[in-house]
């Protein structure tokens, strides 16, 4: 397996398949929509200029990604997913060690997410990797909170490589 970063160069369709897949089971679970509705490829090749999009390939295709973005003396982790035959090998895990490692090379004091209300499971796993929900937000139009935000503070420890 390789992780790598991807590029405007690359080819993003497989990416935005995987991505479809891996955040299809909410559809119908959240409310508003996931912003995975609005997403293209050509998207995606428009975030590759200003954030870090970063691919786990197994054979050339993707498997895992996530995407990275300086915020408020942050790294603002989105779209982390990882393909359903790929689950539960410890991916995620693996991606966000790289993304502290990032973090730390951006002198950033630590990682921030977004996630739903209504996906307890997600609470619970970005829990038990070191996260603590910080505050909740509401999505424009709604009147409560819609998603939860966590952060996982990074040390200058050494990095994961």
């Amino acid at each position: 397996m390789t992780l790598r970063r991807y590029t405007r160069h690359d080819d993003f369709h497989a990416l935005h398949m995987l991505l479809h897949q891996a955040f299809a089971h909410m559809e119908g679970r959240i409310d508003p929509p996931s912003s995975m509705t609005r997403l293209t490829p050509d998207g995606l090749r428009g975030m590759a200029d200003e954030c870090e999009i970063w691919v786990l390939e197994q054979r050339d295709q993707p498997i895992a990604c996530m995407i990275l973005t300086p915020e408020d003396g942050n790294l603002y982790l989105g779209k982390l997913a990882v393909s359903h035959p790929h689950r539960a090998q410890g991916h995620a895990r693996d991606l966000i060690h790289h993304a502290e490692d990032r973090c730390r090379a951006l002198r950033l004091a630590g990682l921030t997410l977004e996630t739903r209300i209504e996906l307890t499971e997600n609470h619970s796993a970005f829990s038990s990797l070191g996260f603590r929900t910080i505050g909740s937000t509401a999505h424009p139009g709604y009147d409560h909170p819609t998603s939860l935000t966590m952060f996982k503070p990074v040390t200058t420890q050494e990095l994961h490589s």
